[in-house]
């Protein structure tokens, strides 16, 4: 067997809950939260005081040890408090892309048995249609009241002083949802060990310093903003400057008024960072370095806007079931085209996909991680846990790549079936089971296709005597799926062949669709 062991120092296990982590961090009388929008400002003192008043309110009402709370909701200063408050109370938080229709919010209400919806008014329809059915008591609204729903304002309590006990190995603290190689999407079961350790493997080869701003649009629903923006940052001493949505001239704009030393983003962002004539209206000398992630950067993408900035362009590399980091590059030194270079207390493998034997040095195999940041497993779902986490606690990634000479990582192909829409996972088999509904649509097989904008984008095959249009196709999805889901093309063929496994189908579609391109 041949091991990749990170050439850095192993970090201590802490025996600390991801909430006390990060209150170590806070300091009281500095600015630690602001709204990009309004410029509104949370001291430590109030984030720490509302997040133990959340907490005292969240055990009264019945909602503490074990319960679930489903948080929908923006990046607003008021979500960090309430992920931070369910798990001060023992609870578990599950995050909800907001974007989420009735339908999408409703699978994943009843699959993480929430008892409890946070959302704010804009999403409040969506939530009073999701509900039914599921084991939600109450929904709350972070930004006000209504008929029927309680104001997070009211469900402040007498101050919870200190964290309800829980078994840091054991006890999920959030449950994300992740397609992880293949399928629908499943809750990612991550602890607080699996949180406060990658936090601090990751901090030991970064250079946030006390008192750093940065601005978070990357969505703390997803475990990208969650862990590296909102955790990282606030465990450091750093502040956050929230906003609700991506837009480019308010995150120039945010970044030039905070004179932020680092950028976190995804491919898409970069390229218009390299690219976009906005760029050149705002003071960016602040910057020291621009971080990609959540997928694969091209080189030559990143050093256009590494030499556009006059700054660092560097890449990392995890996934929502490594909670969510396995390389960064450190210090900030990137190499281009790489993903970084593995953290302490993580080990890897370049196994074959076709032998499952240990790949040679400096060729491509699927990419196996192993260290206390690997998942608890899949909820509900231990077929999936068994075929993600194999013997010996390896973690298959459904990536393929391979090291470099100095251990840098290089993410060649994908051997997962997911699509990636601006970092952004799609599963072709939730979009394959909602078109086969669809009355005129006998089969389908769907895949991803490059875009230059969204990195890739659903194209679907569909098998039918009466083909729908494309748009007739996107007005049946709308109501079922997130817009950034969306099918974009379109193709009639006659046939889905069954007599091949999915992996296998998909490559012949994306084969077919490179041929004719």
């Amino acid at each position: 067997m041949t091991i990749i062991r990170s050439a850095y120092p192993d970090v201590p296990i802490r025996d600390l809950t991801i909430t006390q982590a990060v209150f170590e961090g806070i300091d009281p009388d500095s600015i630690v939260l602001i709204d990009g929008p309004t410029g509104r400002e949370v001291t430590g003192a109030q984030f720490l005081g509302g997040v133990r008043s959340l907490a005292g309110g969240l055990v009264s009402r019945g909602y503490g040890k074990g319960s679930c709370v489903a948080l929908m909701a923006p990046n607003l200063p008021e979500f960090v408090t309430v992920f931070h408050a369910v798990a001060w109370a023992g609870g578990t938080v599950t995050t909800v892309n907001p974007t989420y229709t009735a339908h999408e919010l409703n699978h994943q209400l009843k699959d993480a048995g929430a008892e409890l919806l946070v959302t704010i008014s804009m999403f409040l329809d969506t939530a009073r249609q999701a509900v039914a059915g599921t084991k939600v008591r109450e929904i709350v609204l972070i930004d006000g009241a209504a008929t029927g729903v309680t104001a997070l304002r009211d469900m402040m309590g007498a101050p919870l002083t200190e964290q309800v006990a829980v078994d840091l190995e054991e006890h999920v603290v959030c449950l994300p949802y992740s397609s992880g190689t293949t399928g629908l999407p499943k809750g990612v079961m991550l602890t607080h060990r699996n949180l406060v350790t990658n936090m601090d493997q990751a901090l030991a080869l970064s250079v946030l310093q006390p008192g750093e701003t940065t601005v978070a649009f990357l969505p703390f629903f997803h475990i990208y903003g969650l862990q590296v923006l909102m955790n990282f940052y606030l465990a450091s001493g750093g502040t956050l400057v929230t906003m609700p949505r991506f837009d480019l001239e308010m995150f120039l704009t945010l970044s030039q008024t905070h004179r932020t030393p680092r950028m976190w983003i995804v491919p898409p962002v970069a390229l218009a960072l390299a690219k976009h004539p906005l760029v050149d209206k705002f003071d960016l000398s602040s910057l020291v370095q621009v971080n990609s992630a959540a997928a694969p950067l091209g080189a030559d993408v990143a050093e256009a806007m590494g030499k556009r900035l006059g700054t660092a362009a560097t890449q990392g590399y995890g996934m929502t079931e490594l909670s969510p980091v396995s390389h960064v590059s450190p210090k900030g030194k990137g190499r281009a085209g790489a993903s970084g270079q593995t953290i302490p207390n993580t080990e890897c493998r370049i196994v074959d996909p076709e032998t499952m034997r240990d790949a040679e040095p400096g060729q491509d195999g699927e990419i196996w991680i192993k260290g206390p940041q690997v998942m608890k497993g899949y909820l509900n779902n231990a077929k999936a846990t068994a075929d993600t986490i194999v013997e010996g606690g390896w973690l298959r990634t459904g990536d393929i790549g391979h090291f470099d000479a100095d251990g840098y990582l290089f993410i060649t192909d994908r051997l997962k079936e997911l699509i990636k829409v601006k970092g952004f996972q799609v599963a072709p088999a939730e979009l394959e089971a909602l078109l086969v509904t669809h009355p005129a649509i006998a089969d389908a097989a769907v895949i991803g296709v490059q875009d230059a904008d969204a990195g890739e984008v659903p194209m679907a095959f569909i098998v039918s005597a009466n083909p729908p249009s494309l748009a007739e196709v996107q007005a049946f999805l709308d109501k079922e799926i997130a817009h950034y889901k969306q099918v974009k093309r379109l193709e009639v063929v006659e046939a889905i062949p069954k007599s091949t496994s999915g992996k296998i189908l998909r490559r012949m579609l994306r084969e077919k669709v490179s041929a004719t391109a």
